[in-house]
């Protein structure tokens, strides 16, 4: 085996979470910076809790409330009832009264 090419091992590492969480484990870096850990993660406390960055959802939830809005306003104007419905033998009478 080859010496000095593995990186240096510490054994009383320290984590630290955004929550404030800290507990120790061994790691090739002395100290590590995570986002979420096993007492703020909503796996495991059982709460749902949304990390929204820069105002995210609320930006999704306005797309959907447009779209929606912009679907029932074409249906709407897809079917109009202004207009008389006409049997296809009207049409075809109608289309044989030009032709002659």
């Amino acid at each position: 085996m080859k010496t000095d090419i593995h990186p240096q091992y510490y054994p009383e590492a320290t984590i630290t979470c955004a929550c404030g969480n800290k507990f120790t484990t061994g790691s090739t870096k002395p100290s590590i910076l995570t986002d979420v850990c096993s007492a703020c993660h909503p796996f495991y406390t059982g709460q749902m809790k949304f990390v929204d960055a820069q105002g995210r959802v609320e930006k999704f939830q306005a797309k959907m409330t447009a779209s929606s809005s912009y679907r029932k306003k074409q249906k709407k104007t897809a079917f109009r009832s202004d207009v008389s419905q006409k049997t296809l033998k009207e049409m075809l009478s109608e289309a044989k009264g030009r032709s002659e």
